[in-house]
């Protein structure tokens, strides 16, 4: 049976201990799509609470963009990201987890000022039994200088950039109120390759209006890029959101367990070797969920249900 490689099993290899991504959602970071740069509203799918806790805690009334000439959040901000590290560490720790990759994870983290950026990323480089950084952003949102600084860490710290690809098909990412088209994500993650980075690529399984074979095509492109990792999503719809209103109007029907499981195990058969796995799922487990009911389950139900359709297949996860 081969092996599926996964992101916790390459790090234990790496540095020899358990090493545990800590989700770090900082106050005053916003998205062009949200602000009005690119689009208004953001994705349609997207109530960011839902994917990080912490945002509703730490939102500021001040927003950073690329143009911002001064942050007076940077002390409050620098505070967030000591005080959600020590907090990770604590949970972290008693799991058995000895070292830990920083995950700025909420929003688009590379949409501030320069010298912001800096600082936030050093501060929380320089608390113990930090080894690196995820940095989770969009293809429209990184400058030069960001992707010069991060491969001048990377000589030194463990260092991912991680991208929404979604889809590579552009009428997808109008429906979904993206901001951006596949080529900006493709030149974007050839941009951080050619810097010596490591990439993680985000895909959206059952998007409105993709195929099965639109989704594989989108996991073949991502792979043919060169990212050097994956993360793998169903979509799902929480309440609040412009796909609640899509899905309450009968005009989006969301993905089923079994075609995700099959398009999964698709996307994993045409995956070549020695990219990483990084999530091979998603969910939420709050009565924001509107659909599909799956996506409720427990995390071991769906991993469950994962492994079992892998092992079909021939795969270990």
């Amino acid at each position: 049976m081969e092996k599926v490689r996964t992101f916790g099993a390459y790090l234990k290899s790496k540095y020899g201990v358990r090493v545990k991504k800590i989700p770090l959602a900082i106050g005053g970071f916003t998205c062009p799509n949200i602000d009005g740069t690119v689009a208004k509203g953001g994705c349609t799918f997207c109530l960011n609470d839902s994917f990080s806790p912490n945002v509703a805690k730490n939102r500021d009334k001040i927003f950073l963009n690329l143009s911002s000439k001064e942050n007076p959040l940077l002390g409050s901000q620098l505070n967030q990201v000591v005080s959600q590290i020590n907090k990770g560490k604590e949970e972290f720790h008693t799991l058995g987890y000895k070292k830990y990759l920083a995950y700025f994870q909420a929003f688009t983290n590379t949409y501030a000022p320069f010298e912001t950026l800096q600082q936030l990323y050093s501060t929380a480089l320089s608390q113990k039994d930090i080894i690196g950084l995820s940095i989770g952003t969009r293809s429209d949102s990184v400058e030069d200088r960001v992707l010069e600084y991060l491969s001048e860490l990377s000589k030194t710290y463990e260092i991912w950039i991680e991208y929404g690809i979604q889809s590579i098909y552009d009428e997808i990412l109008q429906r979904i109120n993206r901001g951006h088209d596949a080529k900006s994500v493709e030149e974007a993650i050839k941009k951080a390759k050619d810097y010596g980075l490591n990439v993680c690529g985000h895909l959206i399984f059952g998007l409105p209006g993709e195929s099965q074979e639109m989704m594989l095509n989108s996991a073949k492109a991502a792979y043919d890029w060169g990212i050097d990792s994956v993360k793998f999503h169903p979509l799902y719809v929480v309440k609040g959101t412009m796909l609640a209103n899509e899905y309450n109007r009968g005009e989006f029907r969301p993905i089923t367990l079994d075609e995700y499981l099959d398009t999964l195990v698709k996307a994993i058969d045409l995956m070549p070797k020695g990219i990483i796995v990084q999530r091979v799922t998603a969910g939420i487990d709050d009565d924001t969920l509107l659909a599909p009911s799956w996506c409720g389950k427990s995390k071991n139900y769906l991993m469950g249900k994962i492994k079992q359709e892998l092992a079909k297949a021939g795969y270990a996860y």
